[in-house]
């Protein structure tokens, strides 16, 4: 007899569920001033502040980043790891590599003025993510144990905006 993966692999755990209640939807931004790159900032105490003043009890937020050099992720916050994520960043897409997306005399599009070589960063951000997803449970992040939610800084230094979106209902 054939089994399937569901039948196998999972097992169905009743959390919580909601029925008959008005949804909230709030939608926060944040700025952050960014020093370095590739830097970590952990941002899961802002994010759990935004998710609490909404007043969702059961849903979920995204966090998204409006960057396409600066990345949002959950990982853990141990010193050591980020310097493994920083070198292994640094080695899928070095800064200093050539990148046509840096050849100012042949890229025709999407250019500011003073803007900086930044082909790296971009190469980097595709091994990670503009936002990630969180179940809410009781009015806080359902994470992990180490779990942190970081918004990873690629490129040059400056102020980055990322939106925090609450979805979900009441208690």
């Amino acid at each position: 007899m054939e089994r399937t993966l569901t039948q196998e692999m999972t097992r169905r755990e009743g959390v919580a569920s909601s029925s008959g209640r008005a949804a909230i939807v709030h939608c926060e931004a944040l700025a952050v001033a960014t020093t370095s790159a590739p830097e970590f900032i952990d941002i899961t105490d802002d994010v759990q502040r935004i998710v609490a003043e909404s007043g969702v009890r059961l849903g979920q937020v995204t966090v998204y980043s409006t960057h396409t050099t600066a990345a949002i992720k959950v990982n853990e916050n141990e010193p050591l790891l980020l310097q493994d994520m920083a070198r292994i960043l640094h080695q899928v897409a070095p800064l200093h590599a050539d990148y046509d997306h840096n050849d100012f005399s042949r890229r025709t599009v999407n250019i500011d003025e003073g803007e900086c070589r930044n082909g790296h960063a971009h190469c980097q951000h595709l091994f990670l993510s503009t936002s990630e997803t969180i179940p809410i449970l009781d009015g806080q992040l359902a994470t992990g144990r180490w779990q942190r939610v970081f918004l990873v800084e690629l490129d040059e230094p400056r102020q980055r905006r990322v939106l925090v979106n609450v979805i979900g209902v009441a208690a």
